[in-house]
């Protein structure tokens, strides 16, 4: 296999019989970093006939589609990426025909099909909305990898039951799939499809060789000879290369090729930074305070220690924090130091943070009170949502990666465990299963092989409220010997009230939440936590004084038990 992805390609599109063409293809081939990050796109558009209008929005779709993929945030996975961008499309095109003549005959309005693919990696990714069609080729016969979303009302009548801006809500069909060199992928109009067969196009598409421009017009002339009298698109992609394993090497190529520093000493420089005091050593690397020569500014510097020059995987790793790092601008996450500079050594340059961590915060504040605990955790939370949006997942959060400056101001530091959905999709991970962070902050799930997401961080910040309140962790040092669901179920909660008897029980219950040992029965959103931190729920009176039958069952049946007695009494002494 080869370092990169490339692929080639055949089209055509002619409008037939018809007057108009209202279909529409393209393909977007990235001549840069983002061949590796967003990967090749494809798309396919089909207007419907009961529109004059409709293949302004085959072009619309297709157009806006290879244009606003790729200036999507290149963390983000190619599912999230293309579905944001779909739903926006759909959004404008019925959006146009409400405003148009058209608003109350929607299908004479701003409406089409499509079906894009995206081959990203060494992988495929199908969206498919209407009845265009995406088919695997195989030598003689074609595999149909999308359904119609077409309801037959007769033998010659029928109507689309999906289209892009038919209506302001978007069902997209979504799949992935492995690719390997030679694959060939054919996308077609229903004006070819629905006139040759599978086995037929499958002929073509083998006897045109190598010439897919030509076996695309063989197509289209092979179904107007069938008497299609439809719009006639027919794209042709065959798979020539795709990326090794370590599909992001080309993206770090930039870093992989800089030399280690050595170990450095005050007054030594590098780079033009002058090293004030090393900050910590350990076998994984070495930070410094460093001070810019140019304009004194404090700088911190990370570099890889010796022992790490021959591990991939680490060195990944800390790619990954540089690549990170430059694409997160948020307060209350560490922000790189003149990222425009090029650098001679391997090292992370960010500004520097005149605090103390949290876990030395705690230390010389062991009893705060919660209006503190929640100006604390929120400022954490904001910096989560930076990685969130950007769907990217810290992994790492605990006390030591948190620092707080003199005015009580959080900041967020080392990215190096960060998972980022759309460098993920590049290669296959070559490490063992497990959390990537602290474990004692690690959330139950990543132990046992999941892995970890947003509710992952929203663990950990629950585990930090719990620590900031009490100095103890809520489920002390169990977690990390999870090995099976059954020991996860066993996992008991110690209230927070064991420790402080001041913390309302409404608080207590909001962080139980935030750290439930099943991620599906914690709090999906960041947002909710926060707010709950802050506001008793509703019915948080009434939930603490359960009815009877739960208080005291065995009293509940006696009564219970005793009235039925009593009516029984009662009635035979009238009969």
């Amino acid at each position: 296999m080869t370092a990169f992805l490339a692929i080639s390609a055949g089209q055509h599109s002619e409008a037939g019989k018809k007057p108009v063409n209202q279909d529409f293809h393209g393909l977007l081939v990235p001549d840069n970093h983002q061949l590796v990050t967003k990967g090749i796109a494809v798309a396919i558009a089909d207007g419907v006939s009961s529109s004059n209008v409709s293949q302004i929005a085959s072009e619309s779709a297709v157009a806006g589609f290879l244009s606003d993929y790729f200036s999507t945030p290149d963390s983000w996975s190619v599912k999230q990426s293309a579905q944001r961008v779909l739903r926006a499309t759909n959004a404008w095109l019925y959006a146009q025909t409400r405003q148009s003549q058209y608003r109350y005959a929607r299908d004479r309005g701003y409406v089409c099909t499509l079906s894009v693919m995206v081959f990203k990696s060494a992988t495929a990714h199908l969206f498919h909305i209407g009845d265009s069609r995406i088919y695997r080729v195989h030598p003689a016969q074609l595999e149909l990898l999308t359904t119609d979303h077409r309801l037959w009302l007769s033998r010659e009548d029928s109507c689309l039951t999906r289209a892009m801006g038919i209506g302001d809500q978007l069902d997209i069909d979504y799949q992935s799939l492995p690719i390997q060199p030679g694959d060939t992928f054919l996308l077609a109009t229903d004006g070819i499809h629905e006139h040759i067969d599978e086995r037929g196009m499958a002929a073509i598409i083998r006897e045109s060789g190598d010439d897919l421009d030509e076996a695309a017009r063989r197509l289209s002339a092979a179904a107007l000879e069938r008497g299609s009298d439809d719009n006639l698109t027919a794209q042709i992609i065959r798979v020539d290369s795709v990326p090794s394993e370590r599909g992001n090497d080309e993206l770090f190529r930039q870093f992989a090729g800089l030399p280690f520093a050595p170990e450095l000493r005050p007054g030594q420089s590098l780079d033009g930074y002058r090293i004030l005091r090393q900050i910590h050593a350990s076998s994984r690397s070495h930070v410094y305070l460093a001070a810019d020569e140019a304009t004194e500014a404090r700088v911190v510097l990370k570099l890889p220690s010796m022992e790490q020059r021959h591990d991939p995987v680490y060195l990944e790793q800390f790619f990954t924090e540089q690549w990170i790092a430059r694409r997160l601008n948020n307060a209350h996450v560490v922000r790189p130091f003149a990222p425009d500079r090029q650098p001679g050594f391997l090292y992370l340059a960010t500004e520097f943070v005149d605090g103390c961590t949290l876990r030395q915060w705690m230390l010389d504040n062991p009893a705060p009170d919660l209006e503190t605990v929640r100006n604390l955790v929120e400022q954490i939370a904001r910096g989560l949502r930076a990685f969130h949006r950007l769907e990217m997942v810290h992994q790492d959060l605990k006390p030591d990666n948190v620092l707080v400056d003199a005015h009580g101001t959080i900041t967020l530091i080392d990215f190096g465990a960060t998972r980022v959905a759309g460098l993920e999709e590049s290669e296959t991970p070559e490490e063992q299963p497990g959390p990537r962070g602290a474990a004692l902050f690690s959330a139950p799930e990543t132990f046992l092989g999941e892995p970890g997401g947003p509710e992952s961080d929203l663990f950990s910040l629950g585990v930090i409220t719990y620590q900031l309140l009490t100095g103890r962790l809520p489920y002390g040092a169990e977690v990390p010997k999870l090995h099976s669901r059954n020991q996860l179920r066993r996992l008991n909660y110690q209230s927070v009230r064991l420790f402080r008897e001041d913390v309302p029980g409404w608080f207590d219950e909001a962080i139980g939440k935030a750290v439930h040992p099943q991620a599906h029965k914690r709090y999906p959103a960041l947002s909710e936590y926060l707010y709950d931190l802050r506001h008793p729920a509703m019915d948080w009176h009434r939930r603490q004084r359960p009815p009877l039958i739960e208080r005291h069952p065995i009293a509940f049946w006696q009564g219970v038990s005793a009235l039925l007695l009593l009516a029984l009494l009662t009635s035979l002494a009238f009969d």
